[in-house]
This record gives C-alpha cells, structure tokens and sequence, in this order.
C-alpha cells in the first residue's frame, strides 16, 4: 500500500480504522482526530477562507471582504451517533460572524454542511457551566431555520482541490 497513491479520504478511513483498533486496545479514548483540521481544510477551500493561527481564538478563518468564521466538525459512527459539536468558548465576545458546522458519516461521507450565523447559534446553544462554554448539536429545527444556510455541495467540491 502506497500512501502517496491515496486519496484524502481514504487516508482518513485508514487513520480512523487505526483509531479505532487503538480505542480497542484502549490506547486512545477517542475517534475525531483529525477531524477539526480536515473540517478547516475543506471549509477554508470551499469558501476560500485565509485561515487564522491554530492559536488564535474566536475564529478559524477570515472571507476576502472579511467575514469570520468559526468551523467546527463531528463525526457520527455506530458507537457514537452524537451531533454535539465541540464547544463554543466565549460565544458572548462575539468573536464570529458565521459558525460552519460540517457532520460527517463514519466513513467522512458530508451529512450536513451548515453556515450558521452568529445570533441563531445563539438561539439554539445552551450554555454548559461545566464545559465552561455553549452546546450545539446539529439536529432538529436548526436544520430547518430559513437563516440557517446548506453548503454541503461546495464543501463536496473543496474534497477535490
């Protein structure tokens, strides 16, 4: 097997399936990585996004006339069928313009690719003391909210850049 001859997601499917023999052998407790930077990967290409430092907080990545964007990912799998996204720190700073969620099958297929705007996270979030930030999960009536925006078949094309 030649990795060099593999495409992104097949190089994803073989690190989830080493992932998930590591979780076997419970060497790892979890199944995203990497996740959050193939997430800014396709959302920064699809959207052609210059993406902030890994350091900086708030935001992921700027549009050419300035918008932030905040990307998150999750991926659903049989043990796991979870839609919470990872969680948003200082919602309250306003930090983001738009939040773009992507949820993808066990096999990295797009399920949802969501631009959300700031205030309707807002709406549906609820704030957790514990994790010390909000909680969204993808489902429900965000699915449906008018101000809620699909971009799943850009981010489909950005698989191929």
């Amino acid at each position: 097997m030649n990795l060099k001859d593999m495409g992104v997601v097949e190089l994803l499917k073989l690190q989830a399936s080493i992932t998930n023999e590591l979780k076997e052998r419970n060497v790892v407790r979890t199944q995203n990585n990497p996740l959050g930077d193939y997430t800014e990967w396709l959302v920064s290409n699809a959207l052609g996004l210059e993406l902030a430092a890994n350091s900086k907080t708030g935001y992921d990545g700027k549009t050419s006339d300035g918008m932030k964007v905040q990307i998150k990912g999750r991926r659903v799998t049989i043990g796991n069928n979870s839609r919470q996204l990872s969680t948003i720190r200082k919602y309250e700073e306003n930090d983001f313009d738009v939040l773009a969620a992507v949820v993808f099958d066990e096999d990295f297929k797009i399920l949802e690719a969501l631009l959300i705007p700031h205030e309707v996270v807002g709406e549906y979030a609820k704030y957790s003391a514990h994790q010390n930030g909000h909680i969204l999960h993808i489902k429900g009536p965000i699915l449906s909210d008018s101000r809620v925006k699909c971009f799943k078949e850009k981010v489909n094309a950005a698989k191929n850049v």
